[in-house]
């Protein structure tokens, strides 16, 4: 019979060089975009409050940054880069394909937007 290991037990050994090189790596780069999303969101945030943007590009503006920190999010952070995730890139970027084309129709029946 195989033996039960404690997956909350400690590791036995050290880590290899790389693998700590691709832990700082990947510990660098989540700092790093979580200060780069907290900055986009105060971009967002005072340049509304200010009217530094004009009123006509507020939304878009708004959205095209919240997309931005979408896709961020999605990358680095849920991992979606990694090798393994083709059918969950697939499965999301679907979804939101189909999010999007629903909203569209929808404001085009509501008479949000007249073409």
């Amino acid at each position: 019979m195989s033996e039960h290991v404690d997956p909350t037990a400690p590791l036995q050994g050290e880590p290899s060089k790389s693998t700590e090189r691709k832990l700082r790596k990947e510990a660098r780069v989540q700092i790093v975009s979580y200060f780069l999303m907290i900055f986009m969101t105060s971009l967002a945030f005072f340049s509304i409050a200010s009217d530094a943007v004009d009123s006509s590009f507020a939304i878009p503006f708004i959205v095209i940054v919240g997309a931005v920190q979408v896709v961020m999010q999605l990358y680095v952070f849920m991992h979606m880069g990694e090798k393994g995730t083709g059918w969950i890139n697939t499965m999301i970027w679907s979804g939101i394909l189909i999010a999007a084309l629903t909203v569209g129709a929808l404001m085009f029946l509501i008479g949000i937007v007249k073409y």
